[in-house]
């Protein structure tokens, strides 16, 4: 009995540290004094897929795009269920552009949201998170955990 209970005691505990369901690790990012667990998109195939065809967002949840070079940055809303704020940092994970509310993609072809400038990183939130947290741009994000390789 002692060993049953040692063995669901250790997986559970080893479920507690568990990865992502994309394999990585939890990450969190601060912005303007919020803490936001993210989902990492690091690769071309996490990029492209997003967060395409999810119902909803919990709150304080986003997802933190990495690319591996700074430079203008574009997105849209294909696929994309609930509206997004779409935030664009610099090298430096400063705040350099913001896409508001941006509402799910209507019509073929869905418009495109540039960057207004280069950008390293962009943190997609719940439509009207940015507004809500009082994100500036010049603000920086913090980054808590390992990115891994960017691809």
């Amino acid at each position: 009995m002692k060993t049953w209970f040692l063995a669901v005691f250790v997986l559970l505990a080893g479920c507690a540290n568990a990865a992502s369901p994309s394999g990585q690790k939890p990450v969190t990012v601060v912005l303007h004094g919020q803490r936001i667990a993210v989902e990492l998109a690091t690769d071309d195939a996490q990029r492209q897929r997003g967060l395409m065809m999810r119902p909803s967002l919990p709150a304080n949840h986003g997802m933190l795009f990495v690319f591996p070079r700074t430079e203008p940055q574009a997105f849209w809303m294909k696929n994309t269920l609930i509206p997004l704020d779409m935030l664009y940092f610099d090298a430096t994970r400063r705040l350099v552009s913001m896409q508001l509310n941006v509402p799910p993609c209507q019509a073929d072809p869905c418009p495109v949201y540039p960057s207004e400038g280069p950008a390293r990183y962009v943190l997609e939130l719940s439509g009207g998170t940015a507004r809500r947290i009082g994100a500036q741009p010049g603000d920086e994000l913090k980054i808590e955990g390992e990115i891994g390789p960017v691809r």
